[in-house]
């Protein structure tokens, strides 16, 4: 039976019919010759034709060795796709005696499987993700064979190296790139880094050393692995990505290994170990080095320096392309792999250190995570996922054709024709069309993600005034033309920044990302109102930042960030000074989709709740910087939509305590189950602690309390508990009573909240109104509380009261305080008694904290300000409770006021004169608080309202 009875070639192109029907008869014809048989299987034969057309290395192996294919056909290995342990199963079977055995065992191997690889991509059967997956195990496999029999042999030579705990020692083999990714292509070389624990000495006579030993290991590694012998080679391998390249040790302990990275390795060594992977070796040692490794790619806050590494990288890549005259390369001319894959690692660059879930090595996973994080969009995201796929398809169809590792287009229009019937387009035509299409929208998504801060272009002006390369009258004009009222003091003040202690600690590095910045920052003051005050404040924030100069690339990469930072700073000093204190937050300025976004109390927690499921529950540390982050970010948040009058005055009070709750509320949490796991839970809650926190509560008074927290408020709070016996043990291994669990549950929140790390600190903290104040307990139980106050409390602290609020904890502690509250606010008070001592406390306060000066008000504390309003209504709530328990359910001053209006307390004009002055006096020392300014204002600016409230504390409390 001639070939062509069984294989129909009238669907490949005309022009290929001829050629491959020879092809075919000459593999047929050497089947007979050795009297083989091909086997019935009709998925292969349809197969056959264009498999033969698409590879030459498929048609000349499998003629040269017939029984190799009919053999893969046989065994069902063609057709089916392999489990991931396959190659190593196949492999270690195998029984070489000596090195030439091995060598040639593999060699024939290899080709075996890249025979079986290329056919079932050709065919269509194997998805690409199959087809790199089977690559790069087929390697990894490779690799484990050849280095478990040179350490054999070397051993058996020199003797085995021990590991301090008698162990024997063996070397560790990183894979690189492509193959540590799981991504390997077609006929690609492999890039192995190699590593051994710790040095010492063999007892042969030479005493040989371990770094002696493992180096002819690498030696024999490298030769079974990349010679060319008659059977070809395994892998083409490449070790110039170690240590000092080829100027380097072939291999080094994991000690040299940290120093070297820690102190030598350039930036582009970041972005190479993205995927290394341990191919081979000792994978329980391995894990140590790799922990290394990973501190070293991904930094702990957000690198924005990236961009110009790779930027700068990519720009060599294009350079070096053009003078070889090959833009036609698929991996890495314009809109190629490359392209593909430095947006993906540059998002892991820089983000990875924060967000774990992008220290992964695939590419498209990679994609994938940065659209469910929104730093790509959607469609980006999805587009270059395709993009990547088509692009890794071709290239592995280019060099399935004759086994090369080339990712050049081909020039012959006879293998152009086969490349795009392979990929099933009709003709070249088509699939070039296609490509460019695909390599047009990969470099559109590169542009915009790498090019969005090139150096702003036709701004030579700036230049000159930041390097100061021209006369100071020049330069003042200059000023002058980007807006700046004061350029005299303003070009000092440049200068003064130039020649500051904290420039001339800058790296070069950091001197080069200042100098592309500073340009940029002084024409884009031409758009701000004040552009005097502004660039002092960005020149203190920068100061007081330039040490870590990721922060100074972010704004260099982002000229909208940069645009919205100066805005925030021409507004108010108070942004300056917060991110001075915790620059993190200069990412936030990168989205005002977000940063300007409305919060809602639900979302927060959300996202608190998620940020805290990422962190081990035993990472204490982790945990509250984690606590201090999201605060941080969210005040920012708010303060940003304050200051540009988004939002009122009234609104900024309510975000300001939701954030306060959702952190206490998550504080608790975490405090209750450190607690649980170490002490068990009181006997009367669930015992696996999965019930919420039980038996504890927060109450907050004061601003907290009445929803009227500021930027800089401390928390007032007293904690409470409640069990049935306080003596009673908890159920863990470690118990301890409950009275003990619930006051170390109570330390242990309030120094989660005022403890000071790098990172800041949560909450001023003031526990003072608890029972007996600072000498009393930390944390009370509920009843005694309730008896405190009937029995033992002040005036004062029932005043106190009446803006106490449950903030956080067990629900059912919240309904008994309520019901406390309730009952000792409507406590039967003789009006008379109640004024003299309320009027009392009120003068001792003025005494004590009232300012001397002339003229001068104090919005809070000065005789008509905030302090009187606030006591005016304390008097009244404590003096009509009993009567009118319904005046007591609110907290806030100005729900308040209006429910003593509705009792007829005061008239609806005294109640809206208090009202204004008291949301007057907030909106004033709140705007001044955010220019950076005290709490006192001229008398003239407020006399009015001044006189009024005063006026109305005679009417009621004289």
């Amino acid at each position: 039976m001639d070939a062509i009875d069984f294989i129909n070639t009238e669907n490949l192109p005309e022009a290929l019919q001829i050629s491959v029907s020879n092809a075919l008869n000459d593999w047929y014809q050497r089947v007979s010759e050795l009297g083989l048989a091909v086997p019935e299987d009709d998925k292969f034969k349809a197969s056959l034709a264009k498999v033969w057309c698409s590879s030459q290395f498929i048609a000349e192996s499998c003629t040269r060795k017939p029984q190799m294919l009919l053999d893969l056909i046989s065994s069902g290995d063609l057709i089916m796709p392999y489990p991931a342990d396959h190659y190593g199963q196949a492999l270690s079977h195998n029984i070489a005696s000596t090195e030439a055995e091995l060598m040639a065992a593999l060699r024939q191997f290899r080709r075996r499987e890249m025979v079986r690889i290329a056919w079932r991509d050709l065919a269509d059967w194997a998805p690409l993700s199959e087809t790199l997956m089977d690559l790069s195990l087929l390697a990894d496999a490779c690799i484990q064979t050849a280095l478990a029999f040179a350490y054999q042999q070397n051993c058996a030579r020199f003797g085995t190296p021990m590991l301090p705990s008698g162990q024997p020692q063996q070397m560790i083999v990183l894979g690189m790139g492509k193959l540590g990714a799981y991504e390997l292509n077609y006929s690609s070389d492999i890039d192995l880094i190699f590593a051994y624990p710790q040095d010492g000495e063999l007892t042969d006579r030479n005493a040989t050393t371990y770094g002696e030993f493992f180096t002819r290991v690498c030696k024999s590694l490298l030769k079974i692995l990349d010679e060319i012998t008659v059977d070809g080679f395994v892998f083409r391998t490449d070790i110039r990505l170690r240590p000092y390249g080829d100027s380097g040790a072939v291999i080094m302990t994991f000690d040299g290994m940290e120093i070297y990275y820690q102190t030598q390795a350039r930036e582009w060594e970041r972005y190479a170990m993205i995927k290394a992977r341990q191919v081979a070796g000792d994978f329980d040692t391995g894990k140590q080095l790799l922990a290394m490794l990973k501190a070293f790619v991904y930094r702990r806050y957000l690198d924005y320096g990236a961009f110009e590494e790779l930027r700068s990288l990519k720009l060599q890549i294009s350079q070096e392309l053009r003078r070889k005259d090959r833009r036609e390369n698929i991996k890495l001319g314009p809109g190629g792999i490359r392209e593909v894959e430095f947006i993906g690692q540059a998002f892991q660059l820089i983000r990875g250190g924060s967000e774990k879930r992008l220290q992964t090595r695939g590419i498209v996973d990679v994609l994938h995570l940065l659209g469910e994080l929104h730093l790509l969009t959607a469609d980006d995201a999805a587009q270059l996922i395709q993009s990547y796929q088509f692009l890794r398809r071709a290239e592995n169809h280019i060099q399935q054709y004759q086994d090369k590792q080339t990712h050049d287009l081909p020039t012959d229009p006879n293998v152009q024709q086969i490349l795009a019937y392979s990929l099933n387009y009709a003709d070249w035509h088509s699939f070039k069309q296609a490509l460019d299409t695909v390599r047009a929208q990969v470099q559109t998504v590169f542009d915009q993600v790498f090019s969005v801060a090139k150096q702003i272009q036709g701004h030579d002006n700036s230049q000159k005034i930041w390097a100061c390369s021209a006369d100071d009258s020049e330069l003042l004009q200059h000023l002058a033309d980007y807006g700046f009222q004061d350029g005299e003091h303003s070009l000092i003040a440049l200068k003064y920044f130039k020649n500051s202690l904290a420039m001339k600690r800058l790296t070069t590095k950091g001197l080069g990302v200042l100098n592309r910045l500073m340009p940029q920052l002084l024409a884009a003051l031409s758009q701000t109102p004040n552009a005097d005050v502004t660039l002092k404040r960005a020149l203190a924030l920068f100061e007081s930042v330039a040490s870590r100069n990721v922060y100074l690339s972010l704004l260099g990469e982002n000229p909208h960030a940069l645009a919205q930072l100066l805005r925030l700073l021409s507004a108010s000093p108070w942004f300056g000074d917060y991110l001075s204190r915790y620059p993190i937050l200069f990412d936030d300025l990168l989205d005002p989709r977000t940063l300007f976004e409305p919060l809602n109390k639900t979302n927060l927690n959300a996202q608190l709740t998620a940020l805290l499921a990422a962190v081990d529950s035993d990472d204490e540390e982790r945990l509250m910087n984690v606590l201090r982050h999201f605060k941080q970010q969210q005040v920012l948040r708010v303060a940003a939509a304050d200051i540009m009058g988004i939002i009122p005055l009234m609104v900024v009070s309510d975000y300001l305590t939701w954030i306060a709750e959702t952190v206490l509320s998550h504080v608790i949490g975490c405090a209750w189950r450190s607690l649980i796991a170490k002490h068990g839970c009181p006997p009367d809650c669930t015992p696996d602690g999965a019930c919420p926190v039980s038996g504890f509560a927060v109450v907050g008074f004061g601003k907290l309390g009445g929803i009227e927290l500021g930027y800089s408020s401390d928390l007032d709070m007293v904690f409470l508990y409640s069990c049935l016996d306080g003596n009673a043990d908890t159920t863990g291994i470690k118990p301890i009573s409950c009275a003990q669990f619930y006051g170390r549950l109570g330390l242990k929140v309030q120094r989660s909240l005022d403890t000071k790390l790098l990172s800041g600190m949560l909450y001023d903290v003031d526990m003072r109104l608890r029972p007996h104040g600072d000498s009393g307990l930390l944390v009370t139980n509920i009843n005694a509380y309730e008896n405190y106050l009937s029995k033992e409390a002040w005036t004062w602290e029932h005043q106190a009261l009446v803006r106490g609020r449950f903030i956080a904890g067990d629900l059912a502690l919240k309904s008994q305080f309520e019901a406390i509250r309730q009952r000792i606010l409507s406590l039967p008070r003789d009006v008379n008694t109640l004024k003299i001592e309320v009027r009392d406390m009120r003068q001792k306060m003025r005494d004590h904290l009232s300012i001397k000066e002339i003229n001068t008000f104090d919005l809070k504390q000065s005789k008509g300000g905030i302090a009187d309003i606030e006591f005016i209504v304390q008097f009244a709530v404590l003096a009509l409770a009993a009567h009118h328990p319904s005046i007591s359910i609110f907290t806030d001053n100005i729900r308040l006021l209006a429910a003593l209006q509705a009792q007829g307390f005061m008239t609806a004009d005294v109640a809206d004169t208090l009202k204004t002055a008291y949301c007057t006096y907030r909106d004033i020392g709140h705007k001044r608080a955010l220019q950076g300014e005290t709490a006192q204002v001229d008398d003239a600016q407020i006399a009015l309202l001044r006189a009024k409230v005063t006026h109305i504390w005679h009417t009621f409390m004289e």
